[in-house]
C-alpha cells in the first residue's frame, strides 16, 4: 500500500495554502494563493468568503496533484485557519450575509468600551481567559446581526449561521452537512466557557448571539465529516483542525507543560502551554484552549506583540534602507557594541502584558556617533526584548510550568535570521530553538488530522513529527543581559507616562 499522506489547508490573512505531508511530518508540495483584503472604512478589515472557499479549493486541488493526484493516498485533511475571523451565512442557500470580518477589524470597539464601562470585564475574563478587546469574534457576530438589515430577526429564526473560517470551509466542503468548529477556535469567540468546554449561556446572553447560529464544538482531531466527491475526485475525510497559532504549537511539538513557542511575522504571539490548569492571569495574557484531544483539554498562556516584523518593514520604508529584511540585519551587525539606542516600536501601541494603546514609538539613547546601524539593532533588540516581557509575565503568572531550563521554539519570518534567533537567546536568557522548516501551522493541522485518522495514537507521538531545528544558547553575560533589560524598561516607562 502507497505511503499515506495528508492534505494540510492553511487559510491565513494574506493568503490560502495547502501543503501535502508524508506521516514522518515531511512537506512534499505546496500550492498557495494570495487573498485580497478590503477596507470600507477606517479601523474595517474584510475579506471575501466565496473567495476564500473558491481558493481553498483550488490550493488543495493543486497541491494533491502535484502528489501524483491519487486521492486514494490522502488520509485525511487538516484545517487551520486565520482566528477570530468571522464570517454568517444563510443556512439555506449558503450566500454569505456580509463579507467576513476580519480579527484585525475595530469596528466594534464602542461596543467593547461600553460593556467594559458596564464592569463586564472581568466576568468575560473569568469565564473566557480573554478580554473584552474588538480583536475577538463575539462582538463581530453581534455587529452583523444588528447592522445588516434582518439578520437578527432571521438568526432567532435559525434561519443564519455563524463561525470562524475553518466551519465555513468546513460547512462548504461538506456541502451543509458538518457545521462544526473545534475548541481552539470556539476559545476565541468571547462566548466559550474555558472550564465547562461549551458555549457559555452568560456570554451568549451578555453579546446577545442566539445560540442557534453556532457550530458544534468538536475535538481538535475529530470527525468533521467528508469533503464531497467533486472536489477533490472523491470524498475524503476532515479530521483536524486548530487555529493557526495552535496549530503552530502542536507544530512545534509543544504538547507538555512549559514548552511554549513564538511565530514573528509582522507581530509576534507567543504561547506557553500550561497543560490541564487555566490559569487566570495577572498579567493581562490570555487564557486559551491549546489543544483538545479524546475530550481532555489543554491549556495555554498566549501574548501579543503588536510590531515586530513591521519594525523591520519600518526601517526599510521610513529610513530608507533598502533591500529588504536582510539589508536591516547587515547594518545591524555593523553596529558600535554598547551604543545604548532602544526603539520602542509601539505604533499602534503596547501590547501585553503593558496593554497601552494610547503609547506611542520613540527611540532612545542618541548620540552624535549613532546612526542608521544603531538604530537597525535597536529595532531588532525591540523584538527580542518584547518577548523577554511575555516570558517574564508568564513565568510569573504560571510558575508551575516553568522548567528550570526553559527553551523558546521560534519559526515565522524573522526566525529565519540565524543572528536575530542569537539576539534572542542572548536578549531573553533562554535557549532557543529555531525550526529549519517554517510552516508549522499547517504542519500542526497535519498532525491533528494524523491523530484523527489514526496515524498517530496521540499527540505525544504527533509531536515526534515536528521539524529539525538548530538551537542556540545564550552567549551574552548576564550582566550585560540584565542592563540592557534595564534601558528597555526605562524607555518603555517613559512611552507609557509621557516623561
Amino acid at each position: 500500500m502507497a505511503e499515506p499522506l495528508i492534505l494540510a489547508l492553511d487559510q491565513g490573512t494574506t493568503s490560502t495554502r495547502a501543503i501535502v505531508f508524508d506521516r514522518a511530518g515531511r512537506a512534499l508540495h505546496t500550492a498557495g494563493r494570495n487573498l485580497k483584503q478590503y477596507y470600507p472604512d477606517d479601523g474595517w478589515v474584510e475579506h471575501d468568503p466565496e473567495e476564500i472557499f473558491d481558493a481553498s479549493v483550488a490550493v488543495l486541488r493543486e497541491a494533491m496533484e502535484a502528489a501524483g493526484g491519487d486521492a486514494a493516498a490522502v488520509a485525511a485533511i487538516g484545517v487551520t485557519n486565520q482566528r477570530e475571523t468571522v464570517v454568517v451565512w444563510d443556512r439555506a442557500t449558503g450566500r454569505p450575509i456580509h463579507p467576513a470580518i476580519v480579527w484585525q477589524d475595530r469596528r466594534t470597539a464602542a461596543m467593547c468600551e461600553r460593556l467594559r464601562a458596564a464592569g463586564a470585564e472581568s466576568q468575560v475574563t473569568e469565564v473566557t481567559g480573554l478580554l473584552l478587546d474588538p480583536y475577538f469574534a463575539g462582538t463581530k457576530i453581534a455587529w452583523l446581526l444588528d447592522n445588516v438589515n434582518g439578520a437578527r430577526r432571521r438568526a432567532e429564526a435559525g434561519e443564519l449561521l455563524a463561525g470562524t473560517i475553518d466551519s465555513w470551509v468546513i460547512w462548504k466542503l461538506t456541502d451543509g452537512r458538518v457545521h462544526a468548529t473545534d475548541a481552539t477556535n470556539a476559545s476565541r469567540t468571547l462566548l466559550f466557557d474555558l472550564r465547562a468546554q461549551a458555549w457559555s449561556p452568560e456570554m451568549l446572553k451578555l453579546f446577545d448571539v442566539p445560540a442557534a447560529l453556532l457550530p458544534q464544538v468538536l475535538d481538535c482531531a475529530d470527525d468533521f465529516g467528508e469533503t464531497q466527491a467533486r472536489f477533490l475526485g472523491r470524498p475524503l475525510p476532515i479530521r483536524g483542525v486548530a487555529g493557526d497559532q495552535q496549530a503552530a504549537l502542536m507544530g512545534q511539538g509543544c504538547v507538555r507543560p512549559g514548552e511554549m513557542k513564538a511565530t514573528y511575522g509582522t507581530g509576534c504571539f507567543l504561547l506557553v502551554n500550561t497543560g490541564a490548569a487555566a490559569p487566570v492571569s495577572r498579567s493581562r495574557l490570555l487564557t486559551t484552549v491549546a489543544a483538545r484531544v479524546r475530550g481532555q483539554a489543554t491549556f495555554a498562556l498566549e501574548g501579543a506583540i503588536f510590531v515586530a516584523g513591521a519594525a523591520v518593514q519600518w526601517v526599510n520604508e521610513g529610513l530608507g534602507v533598502a533591500g529588504g529584511p536582510q539589508a536591516v540585519e547587515q547594518l545591524a551587525m555593523g553596529a558600535r557594541r554598547d551604543h545604548g539606542v532602544v526603539l520602542v516600536p509601539a505604533f499602534t501601541g503596547l501590547g501585553a502584558p503593558w496593554w497601552d494603546a494610547e503609547a506611542r514609538g520613540a527611540i532612545f539613547g542618541l548620540t552624535r556617533d549613532a546612526g542608521l546601524a544603531e538604530i537597525a539593532h535597536a529595532t531588532l533588540d525591540a523584538s527580542a526584548l518584547q518577548t523577554r516581557d511575555l516570558i517574564e509575565a508568564m513565568r510569573a503568572d504560571a510558575p508551575d510550568a516553568f522548567g528550570k531550563s526553559a527553551e523558546l521554539r521560534i519559526d515565522g519570518g524573522m526566525a529565519r535570521s540565524a543572528w536575530f534567533s542569537q539576539r534572542l537567546a542572548d536578549l531573553t536568557g533562554v535557549t532557543v530553538r529555531r525550526a529549519m522548516f517554517q510552516e508549522t501551522t499547517a504542519l500542526g493541522a497535519a498532525l491533528f488530522a494524523g491523530i484523527g485518522a489514526g496515524l498517530y495514537a496521540d499527540a505525544a507521538e504527533a509531536s515526534a513529527a515536528r521539524p529539525p531545528s538548530e538551537t542556540l544558547s545564550p552567549e551574552l553575560g548576564p550582566h550585560a543581559r540584565e542592563a540592557a533589560y534595564a534601558r528597555w524598561l526605562d524607555a518603555v516607562a517613559r512611552v507609557r507616562t509621557g516623561r
